[in-house]
């Protein structure tokens, strides 16, 4: 529900506002497929640990689930240089409406894969003891929110401009 409205008014604003093409011509679209493609990749790892829980496959689980971990732990380090990038350059959160929304919206989400980390380090731990192996399943899918969360950041801050 918050992505959603938060999405939403930021489509509202960026029809009707055309400064924000030009602002949003400042991010960096490398970097944000780069990201887009290690958080598709760490799905695909999600999918692999619940394959791995469902055959019985403690350990198996866990391994996957640390790699997703892993891909969850390279996009916050991508996305904390981009924004010291971006900040040193002058694009600051009070910058205009477009970069509240990009560092509202951004960060937002962000905490979210952090969240999403320190659960699967915790699902992963209990699956390699054979625990709880239904987590890996719930925490797939929390990962998958996450994924498509993203999928609609990525094309409204990044390749609308």
């Amino acid at each position: 529900v918050i992505f959603g409205g938060l999405l939403a008014s930021y489509i509202m604003f960026r029809i009707s506002h055309d400064a924000f093409a030009e602002q949003a011509a400042h991010t960096n679209t490398w970097i944000g497929a780069f990201n887009t493609v290690v958080l598709l990749t760490s799905s695909l790892m999600a999918v692999q640990a619940h394959k791995a829980a469902d055959r019985g496959d403690g350990p198996g689980a866990a391994r996957f689930l640390y790699l997703t971990a892993a891909g969850g732990l390279t996009f916050a380090v991508v996305k904390a240089l981009e924004w010291t990038s971006e900040i040193r350059h002058g694009f600051t959160i009070t910058s205009s409406t477009f970069w509240s929304f990009y560092y509202t919206a951004a960060g937002l989400h962000a905490a979210h894969v952090l969240a999403g980390v320190v659960i699967m380090l915790i699902v992963a731990a209990s699956a390699k003891r054979y625990e709880e192996m239904q987590r890996v399943e719930l925490i797939g899918l929390y990962w998958h929110f996450v994924d498509i969360v993203w999928i609609f950041l990525f094309p409204l801050l990044y390749i609308a401009k």
